[in-house]
This record gives structure tokens, sequence and C-alpha cells, in this order.
């Protein structure tokens, strides 16, 4: 009874070891994964630095301006002025509400009721 006790146990600790050493390889490939992940990230974000330092300087205003001036033929733009823009007071606002209702007739139920119209 013994001896299969410890053969019990060789194989207990055999497979947990077999488990323990699958699992490691397993850690070790996800880490990489993520290693590879992060370098993949942060090459995006470098890409991205790049492309916004490429967008500011392909927008500053006095490229835009003689674009503006060289294509003036083809598009009409003019520069903005301060004049173009209207001035608070001119915004128009939304009405201000219509008078309330103070003395309401319930149409719904007199017609429900069997009554004329009163009209």
């Amino acid at each position: 009874m013994r001896a299969v006790l410890y053969i019990l146990t060789s194989l207990a600790v055999i497979g947990l070891a077999f488990w323990a050493y699958r699992e490691n390889y397993a850690t070790q490939q996800a880490l990489s994964d993520v290693d590879k992940l992060h370098r993949s990230i942060q090459a995006s974000h470098a890409r991205l630095a790049v492309l916004k330092a490429e967008w500011a300087y392909q927008n500053r205003p006095e490229r835009l301006r003689d674009l503006a001036e060289i294509n003036f033929e083809r598009l009409g733009l003019l520069p903005l002025l301060p004049e173009q823009f209207g001035a608070v007071d001119q915004v128009p606002y939304a009405p201000p509400p219509m008078l309330p209702i103070t003395n309401p007739v319930d149409v719904s139920s007199a017609a429900a009721a069997g009554e004329e119209d009163p009209l």
C-alpha cells in the first residue's frame, strides 16, 4: 500500500512539474507579446508626433496666406478681417414664449360626451 502511495505522489509531482513548465513558457510568451505591443505603441506615438508636427508646419498662417494669394484666380479666397464678423447684439435669439393659456377648454371630453360644438 505504501508503494502505491509513493508512485501516486511521484506521478503527482511529475504532473505538477510538467504543468509549471508549460505555464512558465506560456507566461514568457505572453510577456514577449506585451513587449512587442509596447514597442508598437511607442512607434505609433512617434509617428503621430511627426504627423502632428508636419500638420502644424503645413497649416501655418503665412503659408496658407501665400497659397490663398497664389490660387486667388481659381479659388477667390480673401483673408479674414475683423469687420467680417458680427457683433453680439446682432445674434438672433429665440422669440419670447407666447402668452400662457389661463382658461383652457378640453375639447376631447366634449366630443366624447356627445355634446355639440358651441361654434
